[in-house]
């Protein structure tokens, strides 16, 4: 899924200064940088594929900071240009960041600016958008970034209207994606937005990946909390809400136990986020119902009383929004990729106070995640009161309930979601 913005009048009539080529795609390169998202606007733009009908572009590899620049596995790289050579760009890329708690250089970030200004289309992929944040750029703008990134995003930025179940999201002359692959949906859509579908599909098949990919992030999300909350008073009520996810309780409950008012209670814990409170609980819930139906036999009605849905169709319909198929689909799909002797049943899992299966290990680390294999990837919790996480439960809400995780008090952005 990607979210393509109507593209405001300001930005539709932005022209990229006189020494500005619109065929000039300078890539922003930090030393620290993952090396697969760097590589892939350097594979989209910087070879010439004229010969399977995809229009050339010219590129500019620029180094943010003095080289030589340090990568995955111990690379090192030496950038042909610097921040100069930006000034001649039409598309500007930041294809990650190094670290989303430490600050870009100022000089880079003033060479964004420079180029945001006279006109370049600017593109972040992945933690990219953190560099893109810091410059001011996406001020007031939908953006998404990797799912795992997105609280920390919304938190620190908070003028940033952060989406973590978009693909990519296209706001006109500034663009985002989310992690590693959907560099490769974002890189696909510029072709496609300058040159057509036929360019764009030529590409894919080159590259041998989907021209459009169906579906968001959301099948992957694991909104855990952020590891900052560990040190917030705050962190109590979320652990409790954790170990009781397999009674029925609201945000009202929670609010009470923080003995905050719930309009209180709501903002606090955005802050420290960058998710509503109810959207977190329908996910930690889902994820827990996820984790009954790969690690025991309970039918499906038997997983939704013990994630304390208050109905099989509460489940049922959360759990499609967030992970595309329903709970009975998604067990036949987890089972077929599984081996019968690897499969748990619920005697062999561990056993909270409450008689249920529990989400964590004797390291303290959630047990039951997906095995390699699996079709839905997770990442294991990153805190502290998320390690004492008991039988997890989502509540029985209404259907649109929840869906406007990270994108604080604004309407639902003006635009068109086509599925790439």
């Amino acid at each position: 899924m990607s979210h393509d913005s109507t593209a405001a009048p300001e930005a539709a009539a932005r022209k990229l200064s006189g020494r500005r080529r619109k065929e000039i795609v300078a890539v922003l390169l930090f030393s620290g940088g993952p090396i697969f998202e760097s590589s892939i606007p350097l594979s989209v733009f910087g070879i010439d594929r004229q010969d399977a009908g995809v229009p050339r572009y010219r590129l500019l590899v620029c180094g943010g900071e003095e080289g030589p620049l340090r990568t995955t596995g111990g690379l090192e790289l030496t950038a042909p240009h610097g921040l100069e050579a930006i000034s001649r760009a039409g598309t500007v890329v930041v294809p990650a960041w190094r670290s989303i708690t430490s600050p870009p250089p100022e000089e880079a970030l003033d060479a964004l600016r420079r180029a945001h200004e006279e006109g370049a289309r600017i593109v972040g992929l992945c933690t990219g958008a953190f560099v893109l944040a810091a410059a001011g750029l996406l001020d007031g703008r939908p953006a998404t970034t990797h799912w795992m990134y997105a609280p920390t995003l919304a938190k620190r930025y908070p003028s940033v209207h952060v989406d973590p179940r978009e693909l990519f999201v296209d706001d006109g002359d500034v663009l985002t994606s989310a992690g590693t692959a959907a560099g490769i949906d974002l890189c696909l859509h510029i072709v496609r937005t300058d040159h057509g579908n036929e360019a764009a599909g030529a590409l894919a098949r080159r590259l041998v990946v989907p021209p459009r990919r169906s579906g968001g992030q959301e099948r992957y999300l694991d909104r855990s909390l952020p590891e900052e909350i560990g040190a917030d008073p705050l962190a109590e009520v979320v652990a409790w809400a954790l170990e009781h996810l397999h009674e029925q309780f609201d945000v009202e409950t929670l609010a009470a136990r923080a003995y905050m008012s719930r309009r209180t209670f709501d903002r606090r814990f955005r802050s420290l986020t960058g998710s509503a409170p109810l959207q977190w609980l329908i996910t930690q819930r889902v994820l827990q119902a996820q984790r009954l139906l790969e690690t025991s036999d309970y039918s499906v009605d038997e997983v939704a009383g013990r994630c304390g849905f208050r109905s099989p169709v509460a489940l049922r319909g959360h759990f499609r929004r967030q992970l595309g198929s329903s709970p009975a689909a998604y067990r036949a799909a987890y089972r077929a990729r599984r081996p019968q002797a690897e499969r748990p049943t619920a005697d062999e899992s561990a056993t909270h106070p409450s008689g249920m299966p529990s989400a964590v290990g004797s390291s303290g680390v959630p047990a039951a995640l997906h095995a390699e294999g699996g079709p839905l990837p997770l990442q294991t919790r990153r805190t502290a009161a998320a390690s004492s996480v008991g039988p997890s439960a989502s509540m029985s809400t209404g259907p649109d309930n929840g869906r406007d995780a990270y994108v604080p008090s604004r309407a639902s952005v003006p635009g068109q979601r086509s599925g790439t």
